[in-house]
């Protein structure tokens, strides 16, 4: 059976009238007449008695209708209920560096405006794909971001920082160029147990290269990295945000910092803006809000 047509009947019976019902519908009287005819092929029965002064449903059709009234109110209001407020379970992944969406505030603020959705966060530093993962959207690094996707900055403009404490500084003294940093104690990151460690990333005179540093420690916990760093236990490399506070409080010294210019910064990004999640543009847009506003 086409399921295109129970809806025409549908119609029909309401309206007790061909032409009322193909206006409704937004389709032709002739559509509606040959729809009918095809449904009642369909099943083997007459459903609609049509004389030339009206139009009223058989006893067969009748009870098709009654039968179909419920499910299809219950379509109905789902479809209603999903074209306006934002609902369901919002899946994420979310790279560990995005200080500003992972630090809880906007998070937040998103759940409390939003009660009827659920937030699901995966922080991974893996480049996934996120429509093959079933996620609705992802935050990253613009860079790092396929060009098919849309994106919606997160923050503003972002920058990797080399940092010490000012005792490890005291005792082994401070780098003056990025190949220095192979004459230094350090601490890396890197995001599985079966790769390298990552490159550290610097720019001079325009012209980008990387300073394969040989860690003392590699780890894939953020944290662990700071508490070591704070602890004078070498030189670490993270993005400003995540060093902001130690920074700030003279905790940690920034290093080569004229090596390292500001990029562009996260950018929370999903395939398509066609139909649309309700959820996932409230998101969106709470994502907007909160840049202009922090």
């Amino acid at each position: 059976m086409d399921l295109n047509l129970l809806p025409l009947l549908l119609a029909v019976a309401d309206e007790r009238n061909f032409r009322a019902a193909a206006d409704r519908l937004g389709v032709t009287r002739s559509a509606v007449s040959q729809g009918i005819r095809r449904l009642e092929d369909t099943v083997g029965l007459q459903l609609v008695m049509r004389t030339t002064r009206a139009v009223r449903l058989t006893e067969a059709g009748e009870r098709l209708v009654e039968s179909l009234r419920a499910p299809m109110g219950a379509v109905q209001q789902a479809l209603e209920v999903n074209a306006d407020a934002p609902s369901g379970r919002l899946r994420l992944a979310v790279t560990s560096i995005a200080e500003d969406f992972l630090s809880g505030p906007l998070l937040a603020r998103f759940a409390e405006a939003h009660p009827k959705v659920t937030v699901d966060v995966t922080v991974t530093d893996d480049e996934l794909d996120i429509v093959e993962y079933g996620y609705d959207a992802g935050v990253h690094l613009g860079e790092v971001i396929e060009q098919d996707m849309i994106a919606v900055p997160v923050g503003g403009p972002q920058s990797e920082v080399a940092a010490a404490s000012p005792a490890c500084i005291a005792r082994h003294g401070a780098p003056d160029h990025p190949r220095d940093l192979l004459q230094h104690r350090c601490i890396g990151w890197r995001p599985h147990p079966n790769t390298a460690p990552w490159h550290w990333e610097f720019v001079q005179d325009g012209r980008p290269f990387d300073v394969m540093v040989d860690p003392q420690v590699t780890t894939n916990d953020l944290r662990l990295m700071l508490r070591l760093a704070l602890a004078g236990g070498g030189i670490t490399f993270a993005t400003r945000d995540c060093m902001r506070e130690y920074l700030e409080s003279g905790a940690l010294v920034p290093l080569l910092t004229e090596y390292l210019p500001p990029f562009s910064g996260f950018q929370l990004y999903f395939p398509q803006r066609k139909h649309m999640a309700p959820k996932l543009r409230a998101l969106i847009e709470h994502v907007r809000r909160w840049r202009f506003s922090s």
